[in-house]
């Protein structure tokens, strides 16, 4: 009986070592996995970089053609010969090809923008009689939130240290706060449609000086920018119909738009919602 039980013992031990040397491969098989969302997130975020460090600026032509389309669809009306021929290449600010657009490098595309007069234009801080009216700024940029505006003014800091820049929006701040400041020079405003409308409204703001106005099209965490945020888009063409149009017809006027240009369906996607 005693040499039977070690017999036993031995065929008990023999099928545990062969059920574990499936165990490596198992675990092969589990690296695998782990690795694989690991290289699929490199990949998506090196994507994301390469697009956004890549992409150029709108060249005019493409700014102009873009504009004008989001303006007809947007408003339901088509513009006419007349005003096509009117609108060229030269009434939008062309940006540096070697320059990216982000807010560091807002400052050095204005510069460019106003060409040699850019320090007395956007720098200086005496207001002139019967050539620099008070609360009236030479760039007016537009943006779809009041956060937004705040950041891009991050951009003009070197310019705006003896003139300071103005904030046309509503988000804590009052209109009456506003028209003293508008009382003084302005040269570069930052702010809102529906606050910069109203501020004209008023003549508070005065537009004699203005020469370019600056619309952020970056889109913001969901996708939503000045023209395709619905209220916010309304409000922009209703101020843009209203105080914009005719001085961009007559060569008065010039705009830029600041951040990657949506393609056709993009615009068309958004205006369907």
């Amino acid at each position: 009986m005693g040499s039977v039980k070690p017999e036993k013992s031995r065929s008990l031990k023999n099928p545990k070592n062969k059920r574990k040397k499936p165990l490596a491969p198992t675990n092969l098989n589990n690296k695998k996995k782990s690795k694989k969302p690991r290289i699929r997130n490199t990949e998506t975020n090196n994507k994301k970089e390469i697009i956004q460090k890549v992409q150029p600026p709108a060249s005019a032509s493409e700014q102009l053609s873009c504009f004008l389309n989001q303006f007809q669809s947007a408003n339901g009306v088509q513009l006419s010969s007349l005003e096509l021929e009117s609108l060229k290449d030269t009434c939008i600010v062309e940006l540096s090809q070697d320059t990216d657009q982000d807010v560091e490098n807002l400052g050095k595309h204005m510069k460019a923008a106003f060409g040699a007069s850019w320090k007395e234009v956007l720098c200086g801080k005496q207001v002139l009689e019967g050539k620099v009216d008070p609360g009236s700024p030479a760039l007016l940029v537009v943006s779809s939130s009041a956060l937004r505006a705040i950041e891009l003014l991050r951009g003009f800091r070197t310019l705006t240290k003896d003139c300071h820049a103005v904030k046309l929006f509503s988000k804590h701040m009052k209109v009456e706060e506003q028209v003293s400041l508008l009382k003084n020079r302005v040269n570069i405003a930052s702010g809102t449609p529906s606050r910069i409308k109203k501020l004209i409204d008023i003549e508070a703001l005065a537009l004699s000086r203005l020469a370019v106005i600056l619309l952020d099209i970056h889109p913001d965490v969901k996708g939503y920018s000045l023209f395709t945020l619905p209220q916010v888009r309304d409000e922009f063409w209703d101020l843009y119909k209203n105080y914009f149009h005719q001085r961009l017809l007559e060569g008065d006027l010039r705009i830029c738009l600041y951040g990657p240009l949506p393609s056709g369906n993009e615009f068309k996607g958004k205006k369907s919602s």
